[in-house]
């Protein structure tokens, strides 16, 4: 059982409460301001500047529909040559998937252009600009890149860091493609102008997980080798008992020799049995535990709770190396999981 399946675990009554009260907000922008469709586009930590290509005419028509704070789908349509300039880096997968009109992106080493029935994957900080050429219309799913990690966390049973490595293209006119696309279409539809899946919140979400399996299992990436492996062999008593005991004893200083007792085997044995079946040791098993259940705290503040409060609770006593190690894991820094 994963870390994060533990976390689950532990309050799954919470999590199903989180679902059933999922909020979907959704907005809806026309125009032929480029300024005012910086604004539109531009988060809170990624600013975009928008301007027309030789101040030609523009017009857009976008229609956003976010489903709680890590998944967001749109339908968006653009008249005219418009240029896009991303001043900091999105902390957000971006997948594009154009019906009509084409597009190119300044990829980290190459120019990525989109075009009608291929589809377009922008991990968070590979793009820094996009030139769109009306008449444009595409569909857009938006994931923050902490949702992907922890995706291929539960999957893998063990931390994962760092970029996915998607290929950047799509063949959306068959195979997993057709099917991606047309699940996205689907939830914009179904989430839009207080659709069906706004009545049914646990659906919506699992449609968006199944989005996200889907990219992950069917495009090429840096993961695609062990996704496609037989599922590992199950892991010995021995190894689920020291992960009851740390789950159970996750605030408490407890050290190596006692998680070796509670699970009535030496600490060598205890040792081999989590690099064998969690690629692991068991301190840091530990540690991850403790840095998702940080990170959980973070997202449900109420913003009456510092930083430091929450690092302490869950045992990281030197807030720099804290600070550190989450940025690693969920690519961000913990003031910036605070803002949301």
């Amino acid at each position: 059982m994963s870390v994060n399946s533990h976390i689950q675990n532990d309050g799954s009554l919470a999590r199903q409460l989180a679902v059933q009260s999922m909020l979907f907000r959704e907005t809806a922008h026309s125009g032929t301001d480029p300024d005012e469709l910086s604004e539109i586009l531009s988060t809170p930590t990624s600013p975009i500047k928008v301007a027309a290509e030789g101040n030609m005419p523009i017009a857009y028509h976008c229609n956003f529909v976010s489903v709680g704070e890590e998944v967001t789908v749109a339908d968006c349509t653009y008249e005219g040559t418009i240029l896009i300039r991303r001043e900091a880096p999105s902390d957000r997968m971006i997948v594009f998937l154009p019906m009509a009109g084409n597009a190119s992106f300044e990829g980290m080493r190459e120019q990525i252009y989109s075009i009608p029935a291929r589809g377009t994957i922008l991990e968070a900080g590979r793009a820094a600009g996009a030139r769109l050429f009306g008449p444009r219309r595409h569909f857009g799913l938006f994931v923050d890149q902490a949702k992907i990690i922890s995706h291929l966390t539960h999957v893998f049973e063990r931390t994962i860091s760092g970029d996915v490595d998607f290929h950047p293209h799509i063949d959306l006119t068959t195979g997993p493609g057709l099917v991606f696309q047309q699940l996205v279409s689907s939830l914009h539809r179904g989430l839009s102008g207080n659709g069906p899946l706004q009545r049914s919140p646990l659906a919506a979400s699992l449609l968006c997980d199944a989005a996200i399996y889907l990219l992950l299992e069917t495009c090429p990436n840096r993961y695609s080798n062990e996704l496609a492996l037989p599922a590992p062999t199950p892991a010995p008593r021995h190894v689920k008992w020291a992960i009851d005991f740390m789950q159970e004893h996750i605030a408490e200083p407890i050290s190596l020799n006692d998680i070796a007792i509670a699970a009535k085997v030496s600490v060598r044995t205890l040792q081999q049995g989590f690099r064998q079946f969690r690629d692991t040791t068991p301190m840091a098993y530990l540690q991850e535990l403790r840095m998702v259940a940080a990170h959980r705290d973070l997202l449900e503040s109420d913003a009456k709770q510092g930083i430091a409060e929450v690092a302490l609770r869950w045992g990281f006593t030197h807030l720099g190396r804290f600070s550190a190690e989450y940025r690693k894991r969920f690519g961000q820094l913990p003031s910036q999981t605070l803002k949301r």
